[in-house]
């Protein structure tokens, strides 16, 4: 398979060993996430080759994100060093009624200081098929904003098929213009766009009928008039996928995702996952899994879609951002062998 470019932020991920609070912790874990470096993972994992972009601090903390995703088979030669410090983020595991609570610290990171001309786009997309990239980095900062829509406009001048997860996040939008504005200029640029069951109407105001997310009444069926409204307001749009999350508790979740292709809604299978080791990365390891289905399975969508489904459900059960899963595990999922029985 040709290479895979993601481009967007790896931070430093504290976690309270557990499923302790933050205001309880004498320790915290420590790896390295981000949503675009998440997707590299998985699809390094997958056997497909990927790139991930981003800006590092020159420090020994920069030097770790690298190593970290080395491990992984994540090319890590097209990263720019500069900036004077690496985000970072906590969060705190949620249990049962309690839900997961994520505390930002990443104002003025290497990345969120970035500006256009800094990154050789041309050199970045010289042997890739596919830019993968979030709403997360236009939300950092202006300049994080402009060089997102050089790296778009570079990649489609190349015919390359980009991707984008909406993504929103309310508390980093905080530099002036609202995600609504900036994103409607950056999707213009889009071939597939993917979401969470929420992030359509957050960013675009466009809501699924019938359904209720605090509630946990999400079903597929709406999302069909949603992708339509995508493509009659983005006619660059061809594909619009969506993860489906049931939130019954922090610890249970029902699981599914749907794909609508401008003529037909595909669903794929509903999982239900309890106990939930780790839920944060699930919808990053949806992207990846759609976005190897969509190489691999060419024109077979259902199959796509359901190979995402099955490899974002497998996250679940994954402490960290990265969904470290093999293909045949995935597979198996696939078979319907749901059991999690011991492999001898």
């Amino acid at each position: 398979m040709e290479k895979v470019v993601t481009f967007g932020e790896i931070m430093l991920r504290l976690a309270p060993p557990g499923f302790l609070r933050i205001t309880q912790a004498r320790s915290f874990d420590a790896i390295y996430a981000g949503a675009e470096a998440n997707v590299a993972i998985a699809l390094a994992n997958l056997g497909v080759p990927a790139d991930f972009v981003t800006r590092l601090p020159a420090n020994d903390l920069g030097d770790a994100c690298i190593n970290y995703l080395r491990q992984f088979g994540v090319g890590v030669d097209k990263i720019i060093r500069g900036g004077d410090r690496l985000g970072i983020y906590f969060v705190e595991i949620g249990a049962a009624q309690r839900p997961n609570k994520v505390i930002y610290d990443r104002a003025n990171s290497s990345i969120a200081t970035v500006t256009p001309g800094m990154f050789d786009w041309d050199k970045i997309f010289a042997d890739a098929i596919w830019f993968h990239w979030t709403g997360i980095t236009p939300a950092l900062s202006q300049g994080a904003a402009e060089t997102c829509l050089e790296a778009v406009k570079a990649a489609k001048k190349k015919g390359i098929t980009v991707s984008c997860d909406l993504n929103y996040r309310a508390k980093l939008w905080k530099w002036g213009k609202k995600a609504g504005e900036v994103m409607s200029e950056l999707v213009n640029y889009v071939d597939i766009l993917i979401g969470n069951e929420e992030d359509v109407e957050q960013v675009f105001g466009i809501k699924a009928p019938g359904v209720d997310v605090v509630k946990g009444e999400v079903k597929a069926e709406p999302y069909e008039y949603v992708g339509k409204e995508i493509m009659k307001r983005f006619p660059n749009v061809k594909l619009f996928g969506v993860s489906l999350r049931g939130s019954i508790s922090a610890s249970h979740n029902t699981w599914s995702g749907a794909l609508y292709d401008g003529s037909k809604l595909y669903v794929g299978p509903t999982y239900d996952i309890i106990p939930i080791v780790d839920r944060v990365g699930g919808g990053d390891a949806f992207n990846a899994g759609l976005i190897y289905g969509l190489l691999k399975f060419k024109d077979d969508k259902q199959k796509a879609l359901d190979f995402a489904v099955a490899l974002s459900c497998l996250k679940h059960t994954i402490y960290g951002d990265s969904c470290l899963v093999r293909l045949d595990e995935v597979e198996t999922l696939m078979k319907g062998i749901t059991t999690g029985r011991i492999v001898r």
